[in-house]
């Protein structure tokens, strides 16, 4: 074999294997193909999961997105076929406040329709971001559509300059109530609690207490134990009894409606 030919084996074999990893890098390799509505491949949920979508934004908060996605995203390994977690933001990436680089799954036009929707605070939560339009349009559509709504601290101020907290009870990251108050008069706002939950709308004071809005929802779509098997996982002693909350006859109707409409696994 002449030196020419094993070079043109050789390019051959190369040009073989680019083209092979490029047509699976399309579907496994890097970001997803945001133009469709594809689910992320690492969801361990199986069919008929319940759809969780994450909204980020620059700036998010580590706690309030990482807090309850742990949550959500470990039901599947305690009961089938439990959450399917995934994010919507801006995109092509998003960088929090403590630096983490993050990349959608998902823009707000190829966004499918979630179950829960889930606002974690961000830097701008209470000011610039409640100008951004295309954002509190996909919130507004989605939560619309959701069975539930949940907000980490100030993403409350997201989901009431979106309409969603109109005539509930709610609350937020507690120094920031008072400004709440303020610019949404029309929300009744609970101080000194962990979260609220009044509708479909979940509302959680953030930081660490994310922990909790989270398992709650657990419980309330999944049951007790369930809602102790995810917390034990995560090394977390869950009583939802020794949590200060409030969950008004209207989030109890809800959650009742969601139970006899077959949302729920209890």
């Amino acid at each position: 074999m002449t030196t020419h030919t094993r070079m043109e084996r050789a390019w051959l074999a190369l040009a073989l294997l680019l083209s092979a990893a490029c047509s699976a890098g399309g579907r496994h390799g890097g970001a997803l193909d945001r133009n469709t509505a594809e689910l992320p491949l690492n969801s361990p949920a199986g069919e008929g999961a319940l759809s969780v979508g994450f909204l980020i934004v620059d700036g998010v908060y580590n706690t309030e997105l990482t807090a309850p996605y742990d949550i959500f995203h470990h039901t599947p390994f305690h009961v089938a076929p439990g959450m399917r977690v995934f994010s919507v933001g801006p995109g092509p990436v998003v960088t929090s406040f403590e630096g983490l680089r993050l990349i959608p799954d998902f823009d707000y036009d190829s966004a499918p329709p979630v179950d829960v929707l889930v606002v974690p605070s961000a830097e701008h939560s209470m000011d610039t971001d409640l100008e951004d339009e295309a954002m509190l349009a996909y919130v507004r559509r989605a939560g619309a559509q959701a069975d539930f709504v949940v907000s980490l601290c100030d993403g409350a101020f997201v989901l009431a300059a979106a309409g969603l907290l109109d005539g509930q009870r709610a609350t937020t990251f507690p120094s920031d109530i008072p400004r709440f108050a303020e610019v949404f008069p029309a929300i009744d706002v609970v101080r000194d609690v962990s979260f609220v939950h009044d509708g479909k709308a979940i509302t959680s004071a953030g930081g660490a207490v994310s922990f909790d809005a989270s398992l709650y929802l657990v419980e309330l779509l999944y049951g007790a134990e369930v809602a102790r098997g995810v917390a034990g996982g995560l090394v977390i002693d869950w009583n939802v009894d020794a949590v200060p909350h409030v969950v008004t006859d209207r989030g109890r109707d809800h959650a009742l409606m969601q139970t006899l409409d077959g949302r729920s696994a209890r």
